[in-house]
């Protein structure tokens, strides 16, 4: 998947800026610049160099470049290069146009930058600068479109910022194949919206967040939840305790200055402590509880298989993504009873915290804030859940993103990087390599066949890394022996390929023992509310090394020699899908029938 989107084919010449080039027949004169160090501004084009994407709109004219021969100038992200071409990227014609097209767009758009969430962060206020746009000659005084307003647990949509670019229409139709998002009205009444103009609550949206990540202003941003948080820390009454995802650790860096890749552990703990949070506690432990029970439902059905059960549900799906869960809801009503049962490690950890920790520290649930440190924007969705509340009480009470994380620990005048290392609180806080690879694509899997093949052979198993199941393309398949008995696995990340591997299923094209899907690209890593990677497969790459380095040098690396988890089965939940395990460690999943 992360490979070149040109394959070997045949070669032409051209020239751009007076540089003479050769590039794939096929090529665009975006890419052919971008290849080569041209830079050619966009705002419609969506940058995503790990995929091929075919028919882009070409709308928003701002890439337009002179082509020797043509009358009329071309749009750089659509025009293929032809042998002999010679274009020009940055005459004064090429120039005034795209000053033009820039001043219609902001003819029509809101003047708040001062208080807009993508303010500095902007590329249609980066454009602006670049061009030197101080005033708008273009239809003066003319009415600005306005629509109203959608907030939903995870996403915020102000569409009188929208700029009709539909690199979000893209994303959600082309990449992840959600079809939540499309063109409607014309003229400058046109926007993108779901259906019938609905709230995104009631389309078929899976809060993947992909959209936002690739949205150039602020018309697609995160529900903003640091604002709930401070007050919680703020109130004396309330004991307030954080979890952090193992995908945040490999990208928080990135926010203060740091390579991609950097892992800061020890550094985000210190931070969150200085931020005032009473108990700082690892996600990794609530995985780590996760491959427990999913591990045990796992092997109980391969089990029952292999026994002649013809009725057990085969593959079972393993994942812990809200996104991917709504998609599921939406897309694969006949297949609800593959998935396995088992809550994401966010919602087992908010339901020990809630129920069983709090007994440790003998308050009321109501009392206890849990926060929840994600990479992922859907979460922010999953813990508003109905069937994640006792008596409306949430098993975790807020949910804010990598960037929201960074922006607290600026606004607090935290310096990040001259942070001494610290440790995180026990006994929640303490988690095994195999817990840290869920923030990657396959990680999930690998976690739980570490468990499964010991559980499985009674034997020790010899090789814990099980590097089959790793990599970066779309769709993976393995087979692993679990002495003498072969467990086959398929493995996807992106909701769009994730389509494909479940439509093959459906189909009986595959023979699959167990499966893992994720929404975003590289799994966590790449979620959309990690630091913004533009589409640059590295930075996806690098995070990705990151997680197997935390795994590799962690001391236990199997879930269930977690010494802290064995002892929270023997002293409070009994068992692996005990009746106890069930009720606070399970879910079910509902039909949804969105337009």
């Amino acid at each position: 998947m992360f490979n070149n989107v040109f394959s070997v084919m045949e070669k032409i010449k051209i020239t751009i800026d007076k540089k003479e080039i050769e590039v794939a027949k096929g090529t665009t004169i975006y890419q052919a610049a971008k290849d080569n160090g041209i830079h050619i501004p966009t705002l419609c084009y969506l940058n995503l160099d790990h995929l091929k994407i075919e028919n882009r709109p070409g709308g928003c004219r701002v890439c337009v470049v002179e082509v020797e021969g043509r009358k009329n100038l071309a749009p750089s992200c659509s025009t293929e290069c032809t042998n002999g071409m010679v274009v020009k990227t940055h005459t004064v014609r090429v120039l005034n146009a795209r000053k033009t097209v820039l001043e219609l767009i902001l003819s029509d758009h809101p003047k708040d930058c001062l208080i807009c969430s993508s303010s500095g962060q902007c590329d249609l206020q980066k454009l602006s600068q670049t061009l030197g746009i101080r005033e708008i000659h273009a239809v003066e005084n003319a009415a600005v479109s306005t629509y109203r307003k959608d907030v939903s647990p995870a996403l915020k949509r102000d569409m009188d910022k929208c700029i009709m670019c539909r690199r979000c229409e893209t994303i959600c139709n082309t990449v992840q194949t959600v079809g939540a998002l499309s063109a409607i009205n014309r003229g400058f009444m046109s926007v993108v919206a779901p259906a019938f103009e609905q709230d995104l609550i009631d389309s078929p949206c899976t809060f993947c967040g992909q959209c936002v990540a690739v949205c150039p202003t602020g018309a697609l941003t995160p529900f903003d939840d640091t604002g709930r948080v401070i007050r919680a820390l703020s109130d004396p009454t309330k004991t307030v305790i954080v979890q952090t995802a193992p995908a945040v650790r490999a990208a928080l860096g990135e926010e203060f200055g740091m390579e991609p890749g950097t892992l800061v552990t020890g550094k985000m703990v210190a931070a969150l402590r200085t931020l005032g949070f009473d108990k700082v506690f690892d996600t990794d432990f609530a995985a780590d509880l996760t491959i427990m029970e999913e591990g045990t439902e796992l092997l109980g059905r391969i089990s029952k298989f292999l026994e002649g059960d013809k009725n057990v549900k085969l593959p079972i799906l393993t994942s812990c993504c809200p996104a991917w869960v709504n998609f599921f809801e939406n897309n694969y009503q006949d297949m609800l009873d593959v998935p396995s049962t088992a809550r994401s490690p966010q919602q087992m950890f908010g339901s020990i915290a809630k129920n069983y920790y709090t007994q440790l520290l003998g308050i009321k649930r109501e009392d206890l804030v849990v926060v929840s440190v994600m990479p992922c924007l859907a979460k922010k969705y999953e813990c508003q859940r109905e069937e994640f509340k006792t008596n409306g009480n949430p098993d975790v009470d807020f949910s804010i993103s990598t960037r929201e994380l960074a922006s607290l620990i600026k606004a607090a005048n935290i310096d990040f990087n001259a942070l001494e290392d610290d440790d995180y609180d026990s006994p929640l806080g303490e988690s095994t390599g195999a817990a840290v690879i869920f923030g990657a694509t396959g990680g999930v899997i690998e976690a739980a066949v570490r468990t499964a093949y010991e559980l499985f052979t009674k034997k020790k198993l010899e090789k814990i890394d099980f590097t089959e199941l790793r990599g970066l393309e779309g769709i993976r398949t393995a087979s692993i022996d679990f002495n003498g008995t072969m467990i086959n696995i398929g493995i996807a990340h992106q909701l769009g390929n994730a389509r494909k591997l479940l439509d093959g299923i459906r189909a009986g094209l595959y023979n699959f023992h167990a499966i893992e899907i994720m929404a975003c690209p590289g799994g966590c890593i790449g979620g959309a509310g990690q630091p913004l990677h533009h589409g640059n497969s590295d930075v996806i790459k690098a995070r990705f090394d990151a997680i197997y380095r935390e795994d590799a040098g962690k001391k236990i690396r199997k879930s269930h020699e977690n010494p802290y988890i064995v002892k929270l089965y023997e002293e409070y939940l009994g068992h692996p899908l005990s009746e106890k395990a069930h009720h606070l460690l399970h879910t079910h999943y509902f039909e949804k029938n969105k337009n």
